[in-house]
């Protein structure tokens, strides 16, 4: 009879992910277990399946996000809001591909084809994602170059640090881990989170192409189960390390993400003004927006719903 495969990783020190092949996945503390008796004490070294692999990279990005979960703030949504998520979406994925290869290149050095060729298709995969970003801005009628160019929300500052430091590290192999995280949380966006930006756009804005790349009608699930089958064939060492790094960057996700949400809608809009210089640009549009009269001219802050 088969024996079903079961992965365990430590990941805060006191916390372990435990997962099953079935799909079962429990969190363990070590201070609960008697000395001498914890038998996840000790590094896993078998080897993984897509069952308990998927078990541990999504364990980690739910334990990330639970350090923060009862202050999670839950504003309502604005396209000023939508614009400053753009922006850090521009800033998270303009690098990507230079970073990728960077990854890449330092496992051709060390002897892992596997590894450096799954890196490169995924760089190639992200390649121009940025500009989507810019496209989206442009459509709400803001400078988009000026704007990126001027601001990095501060949320998204230690993701973009985390991502640079990981991609020139001696063994590059966090980096997947980081990966994952974004991709996994971007294919949970649904049909419905895109109506709902784009019923806050004037009429005729299309300025959710970006989101509509990283979301469940993009690319993202298929990335997500090449990833998960990726990983599951690694070592046992590089696979702990690519669910520690996925952990950590759930963390600092999370904080980051917490960090914007917890500004006021005038905060905000302040960033986005002093970024471009001025007050936003007004649109014009060649029908009106939402309950707007026709002929009117309005800005992004008079759009709010």
């Amino acid at each position: 009879m088969t024996r079903s495969v079961t992965e365990w990783v430590n990941v805060t020190g006191d916390i372990s992910i435990i997962a099953r092949e079935s799909g079962e996945v429990w969190f363990h503390t070590r201070s609960g277990t008697k000395e001498g008796a914890d038998p996840f004490a000790a590094p896993m070294t078998g080897a993984g399946s897509t069952g308990s692999t998927v078990g541990l990279l999504d364990g980690a990005i739910n334990l990330g996000f639970a350090e923060i979960e009862q202050r999670l703030a839950r504003p309502e949504p604005t396209l000023v809001g939508y614009a400053v998520a753009l922006v850090g979406a521009y800033h998270t994925s303009v690098d990507t591909p230079r970073n990728l290869q960077r990854a890449a290149g330092r496992f051709v050095e060390l002897g892992r084809p596997e590894v450096a060729a799954y890196l490169e298709e995924r760089a190639r995969e992200e390649t121009g994602h940025d500009r989507l970003a810019l496209k989206d801005l442009r459509a709400l009628g803001l400078p988009a170059e000026r704007l990126v160019a001027n601001y990095i929300p501060e949320g998204i500052k230690p993701l973009c640090r985390r991502f640079d430091d990981l991609c020139v590290e001696d063994y590059p192999i966090g980096c997947i881990g980081y990966s994952y995280c974004l991709e996994r949380i971007a294919a949970l966006k649904q049909k419905t989170d895109i109506e709902m930006v784009q019923a806050m756009c004037p009429d005729g804005v299309d300025a959710t192409r970006f989101l509509r790349s990283h979301s469940s009608l993009g690319s993202e699930a298929a990335h997500v189960e090449e990833t998960i089958e990726f990983v599951a064939s690694l070592p046992a060492n590089d696979r702990i390390r690519v669910v520690q790094e996925t952990y950590e960057s759930a963390l600092i996700m999370a904080a980051g993400y917490n960090h914007e949400l917890l500004k006021s809608e005038a905060e905000t809009l302040e960033e986005l003004q002093q970024a471009i210089g001025g007050a936003l640009p007004y649109r014009h549009g060649s029908s009106p927006s939402r309950g707007e009269a026709r002929g009117a001219r309005t800005d992004m802050s008079e759009t709010m719903p």
